[in-house]
């Protein structure tokens, strides 16, 4: 059974940080990323890194977030600093693994007070 399950949401004051982590687990996985989805908003990718670590990021959270994984602990991360209230959502944890599937985490909460 695949799980992926995230943590690290919270309350941040604008300009701090979070770190976000995701452990995948029950199957191998590819492209591993992180979406988001603002109240009224459609789900956006954030950021993407494939096994290789090869990353792709949304234009807004360039120069700011970081994406990483560690593939011995089936695990992707999301470091975000000099957070906006613009980046205020409910970060999803996405992976894709050899037969194709996509999963989705629960999602976590992050909140950004200006």
């Amino acid at each position: 059974q695949v799980q992926l399950v995230e943590s690290g949401g919270g309350l941040v004051q604008a300009g701090g940080s979070l770190r976000l982590s995701c452990v995948a687990s029950g199957s191998v996985f590819n492209d591993m990323g992180w979406y988001r989805q603002a109240p009224g908003k459609q789900r956006e990718l954030v950021a993407a890194i494939t096994r290789n670590s090869g990353t792709n990021y949304a234009d807004s959270v360039k120069g700011r977030f970081t994406i990483s994984r560690d593939n011995a602990k089936n695990t992707v991360y999301l470091q975000m600093n000099s957070l906006k209230p613009e980046d205020a959502a409910v970060y999803y944890c996405n992976a894709r693994n050899w037969r194709n599937s996509v999963y989705w985490g629960q999602g976590t909460q992050v909140t950004v007070s200006s």
